[in-house]
């Protein structure tokens, strides 16, 4: 057999499919509630962390390209998220820079009833990937994705409480600089691991 890395691996299951179908429905959907939420409230970290949604559906329906393919394709979709979501952590860091400027006081509880239900969804979603993430490094991708979704979701939920009861919208803005540089952190992490296992082709 060659070992260039071109060949089908044979780790990828029918589970695999099924957790990544969910959570790349589930993500599309909270990417529109938590945009027009981020919109409606004002809520930069809200708006920041439904952009992180459209990265997260972006990145299982790469992982679904990736089932049943080599190797090499996989670790390249790997890299391919990891960049996407590099980029997606600048826009973040910029659009927060926006709206220190011009943005208006966010409404702090549609912030914490929009994060909460982003917050259940990934919670569902991690919960399908968890058995699957070890197997290849485009799984352990997906379930990167979903664990910094839980954090986003959970200071999300934190600063609305904190603009809820000091009034200060500047809770907000420090947590959508917040997740876009912790984004960026796990761009970085991801694309040392397509990196790593690029190597090992």
């Amino acid at each position: 057999m060659s070992d260039c890395g071109c060949e089908p691996t044979g780790t990828d299951t029918p589970a695999q499919r099924r957790a990544l179908t969910v959570a790349l429905v589930l993500n599309a959907a909270m990417f529109v509630i938590e945009s027009g939420g981020g919109l409606a409230f004002h809520s930069a970290s809200l708006l920041a962390d439904g952009l992180d949604m459209l990265s997260d559906a972006a990145v299982y329906a790469l992982a679904l390209a990736a089932i049943g393919r080599s190797a090499l394709f996989k670790a390249n979709a790997a890299r391919f998220s990891g960049w996407a979501l590099l980029l997606l952590g600048f826009g973040m860091l910029a659009e927060v820079v926006r709206r220190w400027f011009e943005g208006s006081a966010p409404e702090g509880i549609g912030m914490i009833g929009i994060a909460a239900a982003a917050l259940v969804v990934n919670v569902v979603v991690m919960g399908l990937i968890a058995q699957q993430r070890s197997e290849e490094v485009h799984m352990r991708a997906a379930w990167i994705f979903t664990r910094a979704d839980v954090v986003a979701n959970a200071a999300v939920i934190l600063s609305g409480l904190a603009v809820l009861l000091t009034g200060i919208r500047a809770f907000d803005l420090v947590v959508g600089a917040a997740i876009a540089l912790y984004v960026m952190r796990e761009a970085f992490e991801i694309l040392g691991e397509a990196k790593q296992a690029r190597g090992s082709i």
